[in-house]
This record gives structure tokens, C-alpha cells and sequence, in this order.
């Protein structure tokens, strides 16, 4: 997979290319990730990439040709191009899968007080990491390509995959690990008796459970499509 993020700060992301899972990735040849800075497309002396808004109103925007050409010359037309933005659908595990299927995703970090509305153009999506105000989207084109990263094959084992939170719309049941007694809180019995079978169950009792007292959203969408299961 290749991931090109077009930036004003592409300075931001030498630690996150340089640790964990991505810099594996990276290695491993799993991924690609170019880094474009946008100044390189302004077409004045002074790289400038924003302006006054038409009509008022607060702060600058990023003007829609130095993003074009970034666009236009570091992307191909099977390319799948996300916008992040606060006015785009909330990022989730599902979109994340998604995204990880894709042979090429652009992600366009926004900055300044937004970015000139003809861009939407030339995109194929509007992607927000929750609703909150960040100052830049370099943050959220961090958190969509660890997301997607780790679902490409071969960057981590299938099988730490396959009991994650969001899986099924459940979290993730409570884990533990040595030692097994501390400060009176003991690891529950069933996680150490060898008996697989008992420890999926419980495991999947305690994820409901869990998702229930922490997550009703998710509960709800769990319960719903496990009706849908039992009806058919």
C-alpha cells in the first residue's frame, strides 16, 4: 500500500514514520508513506498557500490551487483522496478496514481556519477523528494511517487481530498477566486452567459485559445485529 499525506508540516511526522509498527512496516516493505509539503506548489516567491476568506470572517484559508497541484502531480487516478475535516464522517475500525484494502489512499491535512471549499472536488471523502477542533490535520492523518497500517497483511500477526476492540461491535475483554495475585486482586481462575474452550467463553461474556457498562452505542449495534443472526 502506498499512503502520500500532503502537509505544511511534514516535520511533524519524523517520529511517527521512526517508531513502532509503521517504521516495521516501512522496513518490511508493507507500506509506502511520501510525505508532500504543499508550500512546494504555491505559486508565489514567498510559498504562500493562504489567504484572506471571500465574504470575511476569521483567519486565513488554505487556497485550493497549491493543494490541486500537489494532488495532480504526486497522486495516480486510482488514488483514493481523504480530506480530513471536522465536517467529515467520524473515522471507526470499520472505515479503517476499509482504507486498508485500498492500493493507494492521499490524506490532505487542513490548517489555518480551513481550507477553500473547491477541494471537495477533487476528493473522494471527508474524514474527522472525532468532534473536537484540532489546529492542523496532521494529527488525524497520524491516527488514520496507524489505524490502517497495522490492518495491512503481513504488518501484524492475524491473530492479534482477531479478538481486538470493535470486532463485532464488542470491546475487548479484560486482560492480565503476571503476577497473578497483587494487592489482593487476583487473575480470574478460568484464565489459567488450560481449558481453551472455557477461556473463549468467558472471554466473549466478559467482552459483552464490559461493552455494556462501557459502551451502550456499541452494545445496541452488537444487539442488533446479533438479532439479525438468531432471526435468520
Amino acid at each position: 500500500m502506498k499512503i502520500t499525506i500532503l502537509t505544511l508540516f511534514p516535520e511533524m511526522f519524523s517520529g511517527f514514520l521512526t517508531t513502532s509498527i509503521v517504521k516495521r512496516a516501512l522496513q518490511d516493505n508493507k507500506l509506502q508513506i511520501e510525505l508532500v509539503n504543499i508550500r512546494d506548489y504555491a505559486n508565489n516567491k514567498h510559498h504562500h498557500v493562504d489567504d484572506y476568506p471571500f465574504g470575511g470572517g476569521a483567519g486565513m484559508l488554505m487556497m485550493v490551487e497549491p493543494v490541486v497541484k500537489a494532488i495532480r502531480t504526486n497522486t495516480s487516478e486510482k488514488a483514493h483522496i481523504i480530506l480530513t475535516s471536522a465536517q467529515g464522517q467520524i473515522f471507526s475500525q470499520s472505515k479503517a478496514q476499509k482504507l486498508s484494502e485500498k492500493e493507494e489512499i492521499v490524506i490532505i491535512c487542513g490548517r489555518y481556519e480551513g481550507i477553500d471549499a473547491r477541494v471537495e472536488n477533487y476528493i473522494n471523502e471527508e474524514i474527522s477523528v472525532g468532534d473536537y477542533i484540532l489546529t492542523g490535520g496532521e494529527l488525524p492523518a497520524m491516527i488514520i494511517v496507524d489505524a490502517v497500517c497495522r490492518l495491512v497483511d503481513e504488518v501484524i500477526a492475524k491473530e492479534s487481530l482477531k479478538n481486538e476492540s470493535f470486532n463485532e461491535h464488542l470491546l475487548e475483554a479484560p486482560q492480565y498477566t503476571k503476577p497473578v495475585e497483587f494487592e489482593g486482586y487476583v487473575v480470574p481462575e478460568v484464565l489459567i486452567s488450560g481449558h481453551h474452550e472455557n477461556i473463549r467463553k468467558w472471554q466473549k461474556e466478559k467482552a459483552i459485559e464490559v461493552t455494556k457498562a462501557k459502551r451502550e452505542d456499541l452494545f445496541i449495534k452488537y444487539a442488533k445485529e446479533k438479532g439479525k443472526e438468531d432471526a435468520n
